[in-house]
């Protein structure tokens, strides 16, 4: 009897297994690239709507559908600056950073007082650095433009804020795990590229994101609008350009670790390098490949594997294979080596952003990013955790399938 009762019960999961599965919608990709379109324009005007003139602020948002982790929106990584900084009458100041195709827009009359406070500031040091040393100073110190661009960050970012909890639910093919995302980080590429060079102050990097299902249940009354903008997860953050020498250890270890002939699978190219990001943590960038063509006969060697003169298709199999041992060994090695960084703080994390060997016949990610707190690592490190506890608690997002 106890041997058909467990028949029945198997085969009553079977059947609610199979009926929700069967239940999964179908994305309507078409009515999501309108629904994206829809509301990139909506976002747009409500950043614009935090300045006066929005005739004169253009900004352009990208959005895109990644099914089963979010909708992205992206916005220009300088979104706020370079720019020229026009106060309304009365400030008696007008403020230039950036490049000739700059553009302008004018803080709302309530920020007056901010921006009164920030310009008397840097006329206080640009008096004192004039008696020092007895050498005119010209123009606005980067610090000042710092201090409003900060003030301008926080006006975009209450803007996304507004923007998810108002017309999240515009994108109706969301699931319930899967997140409304802004951002002016690019995706699987480095950020920061030339910054210093192209402007004498660092830009910001913001990301805002809530899951559909915390947008559903402020639809629905479940939670307060005032507890809905708190829950919003928000990062607003800049480079930290001081150099810390347990971050250049960990990219000469990966750098090492992963040469083609140490490597099991994929290889570098030492090609690694960190972006370390105030109150965040660290993003290591890494470009990994798989294989190289012969100039003599145009087949295929793949040196981490002992093998050469392949087909092409020969070639993609052995990527695709390689694959799983890659993500599995790369997370075993930050996990073993990250220990070696010393310098985050236990909230802060450590990131690998790799973009993977190219294969379009592979069905294998474009990039991989893997995220482990740093706390985690100590962890481990103390022997608090087990290596596979340790696992466990690693964030993976993959790209999109090539």
């Amino acid at each position: 009897m106890n041997k058909l009762v467990r028949i029945a019960v198997m085969m009553g999961m079977v059947f609610l297994v199979t009926t929700q599965v069967s239940a999964q919608k179908t994305v309507d990709l078409e009515r999501m690239q309108r629904d994206i379109e829809v509301t990139e324009n909506i976002l747009g005007t409500l950043i614009k709507q935090q300045f006066e003139r929005r005739a004169f602020f253009p900004i352009e948002i990208q959005g895109e559908y990644r099914e089963g982790h979010s909708v992205t929106y992206r916005l220009p990584y300088d979104f706020n600056g370079p720019m020229v900084w026009h106060l309304s009458p009365g400030a008696g100041a007008t403020i230039l950073d950036g490049r000739s195709y700059s553009y302008s827009f004018e803080f709302p009359s309530g920020d007056q007082a901010e921006l009164t406070r920030i310009l008397d500031e840097d006329m206080k040091v640009k008096n004192e650095v004039i008696r020092g040393t007895g050498r005119r100073s010209n123009g606005i110190s980067n610090a000042a433009v710092d201090s409003l661009r900060e003030l301008s960050t926080d006006k975009i970012i209450q803007a996304c804020k507004e923007f998810i909890a108002d017309y999240g639910d515009l994108i109706t093919q969301v699931g319930p795990t899967e997140k409304i995302m802004i951002t002016n980080r690019g995706d699987g590429e480095r950020m920061w590229y030339g910054a210093f060079v192209m402007n004498a102050t660092r830009p910001s990097y913001i990301s805002i994101e809530s899951t559909s299902a915390e947008i559903n249940q402020l639809k629905q009354g479940k939670v307060s609008r005032d507890q809905f903008m708190k829950n919003i997860k928000v990062i607003n953050t800049v480079m930290d350009d001081e150099l810390q020498p347990d971050l250049e250890l960990l990219t000469s270890i990966f750098n090492r670790l992963y040469r083609r002939d140490l490597s099991k699978s994929y290889f570098t190219e030492e090609n690694v390098y960190y972006e370390k990001l105030k109150d965040y943590g660290v993003i290591y960038y890494m470009q990994v490949f798989s294989s190289n063509q012969s100039e003599y006969n145009r087949l295929w060697i793949m040196p981490t594997i002992g093998l050469q003169d392949l087909t092409q298709e020969q070639r993609d199999g052995k990527v695709k294979e390689l694959y799983p041992k890659f993500e599995r060994d790369i997370k075993a090695d930050i996990l073993e080596y990250g220990r070696t960084v010393k310098s985050l703080k236990p909230e802060e994390v450590l990131v690998f952003n790799i973009m993977l060997t190219k294969c379009p016949a592979c069905d294998i990610p474009s990039s991989l990013e893997l995220t482990i707190k740093a706390s985690v690592l100590q962890d481990y490190a103390s022997g608090k955790l087990s290596k596979e506890a340790a696992l466990a608690k690693f964030s993976i997002k993959k790209g999109d399938n090539q």
